[in-house]
């Protein structure tokens, strides 16, 4: 991605965030994908009784992680994608009414909807925490084999904090923008 050497230095941190997100979110689905593929390795090899006499690492029974590995994998990659690397334009829209009204009714819509998404991510932010606090006793069923002790079902949900935080300000700054009179609904 070439970044115009007269723009704006915000402009550049914003290209470049964009970048590393989209980055992040690639490396979860490579992950997902090398642990999938390890996941059919291991239940074709596993058939061949004489392969886990000869291969002791390929027994199925070391390989119970892989699952919720992926599971927690994709959960990250939703809540991640979400929250840095979706665009408001590529959301689902509902624009019946929407493209049959004037351009004031446009940004009334806008801001109420804005206003109500980030009211409504930010009040459920104090509820999610309390049950991440008891989360964190919670430990994984299988993980542990692969990472140790010390992960929790806290950490595996963890993202979803982000997703709301980071949606809910995304929602308020489009709600301020649009009380300013500057480009709103229109950026589909």
């Amino acid at each position: 991605m070439a970044i115009a050497p007269g723009r704006p230095m915000r402009a550049r941190v914003q290209k470049w965030a964009a970048v590393a997100a989209e980055g992040v979110a690639a490396a979860l689905m490579a992950a997902i994908f090398a642990t999938f593929v390890l996941q059919i390795v291991i239940r074709y090899s596993g058939r061949l009784g004489w392969v886990a006499e000869a291969l002791p690492i390929l027994d199925p029974a070391r390989y119970g992680w892989t699952l919720e590995l992926c599971l927690a994998l994709w959960v990250w990659l939703v809540f991640w994608g979400g929250a840095f690397v979706v665009r408001p334009r590529d959301h689902v829209t509902f624009d019946i009414l929407h493209d049959h009204v004037s351009p004031g009714a446009r940004r009334i819509f806008g801001l109420i909807a804005a206003v109500a998404i980030c009211a409504a991510l930010l009040w459920s932010v104090g509820p999610t925490w309390e049950r991440l606090a008891i989360l964190r006793l919670k430990r994984t069923a299988t993980l542990g084999t692969l990472f140790g002790d010390w992960i929790r079902m806290r950490d595996i949900y963890a993202i979803y904090v982000v997703f709301l935080l980071s949606v809910a300000a995304r929602s308020g700054w489009q709600a301020v923008r649009l009380l300013r009179g500057g480009a709103g609904s229109e950026e589909r």
